[in-house]
């Protein structure tokens, strides 16, 4: 299949174009590079050994947007784009509600004029607000979110869910992501936050490496086994196997899927700290800090059904998720230099 990537040179995204290519899908790729680096993309044809068509546009210009599809013609569309820190979105509320919600609109203007009716979603386990039932399967019900970066997620899926409820030519397979750290085992992609990270492990990386002093650990006192948050984290390679294994399922008719993506396994703060140590050699220090208001205490899949629809199942264990992303942050300790954003 002809796949279009939006927001194919971030984290998430980049690792999805190395495993579409290797299942044989061609793949071009847009991307604003707001959050990103142009420099993903020769990497992304270092690791695959081909061309990948690359398009900087914003998804909410329109005109662009339809040259794109115009040139491209594509089958399907796995759709990244987005904004993406919650910190920023509590302080930004307007501009995540513009560019995640009002871009996605627009795309989606521009998919059926195309008449391109086949998306998967980039959505999250935010959705679940402080979830019903653990592990959290897809018939838990979605809750109260805590940040308007999870309300983008929330509100599109229902959008999502509306289109293809008003014309069954869509077919949508909306994704709940976990917790996805790791790197591609070439260590030449990873994740590249800009400023503070907000996500445990590239914190935990840039302290190893030296960029930052200390870890800080928000909360030491919640109702789990050592006191900090228990969440599901799943290898990026995982998660972007995932995507290739939805789009199989992807055939006129289809319809409307959710699928949670995780191990389906909760590890602590410091079960991450302490495995990222034993797998790595690398003292982490860190310091215990309040409670970030709008964390919960505890938040881990149930991913059977995308075992059981899918035939798919994340891989790999926490240590090669660490020793994947410390390869990653120790060849490039600067990410991709903050002098190629943009």
């Amino acid at each position: 299949m002809k796949i279009l990537v939006t927001g194919g040179a971030g984290f998430i995204g980049s690792h999805t174009v190395v495993e579409l290519m290797a299942e044989g899908h061609e793949v071009a790729v847009v991307d604003s590079l707001v959050n990103s680096s142009a420099l993903v993309i020769p990497r992304l044809e270092a690791i695959t050994g081909k061309a990948v068509p690359f398009y900087k546009a914003d998804i909410r210009d329109k005109e662009s947007m339809e040259k794109i599809f115009e040139a491209e013609r594509p089958d399907a569309v796995i759709h990244f784009a987005g904004l993406k820190a919650v910190g920023e979105s509590v302080r930004l509320p307007l501009e995540y509600y513009e560019n995640n919600i009002g871009g996605t609109i627009k795309l989606l203007e521009v998919m059926r004029k195309a008449g391109c009716k086949n998306i998967i979603f980039s959505s999250s386990a935010t959705v679940y607000g402080d979830p019903a039932i653990i592990p959290i399967t897809e018939e838990c019900p979605k809750g109260t979110c805590t940040n308007p970066y999870g309300w983008t997620k929330s509100m599109l899926e229902q959008i999502l869910s509306d289109i293809q409820f008003a014309d069954p030519e869509w077919n949508v397979v909306l994704l709940r992501y976990f917790n996805p750290i790791g790197a591609h085992e070439s260590g030449t992609i990873g994740e590249n936050p800009s400023g503070i990270p907000n996500n445990l492990m590239p914190y935990i990386t840039q302290v190893a490496v030296g960029r930052r002093d200390v870890l800080h650990i928000f909360g030491n006192d919640y109702d789990t086994p050592d006191g900090t948050g228990v969440r599901d984290y799943i290898h990026v390679v995982d998660l972007a196997r995932g995507h290739v294994a939805a789009l199989k399922k992807m055939e006129p008719g289809s319809g409307l899927s959710i699928y949670n993506l995780g191990t389906g396994i909760g590890y602590s703060v410091l079960d991450i700290v302490h495995s990222f140590e034993e797998a790595t050699g690398v003292k982490v220090p860190y310091v215990i800090d309040e409670r970030r208001p709008g964390d919960v205490a505890v938040c881990y899949s149930s991913a059977d059904k995308a075992h059981r629809e899918l035939g798919w199942k994340a891989e790999y264990d926490i240590t090669r998720m660490c020793r994947d992303s410390w390869r990653w942050q120790s060849m490039n300790p600067n990410g991709y230099g903050d002098e190629d954003m943009g």
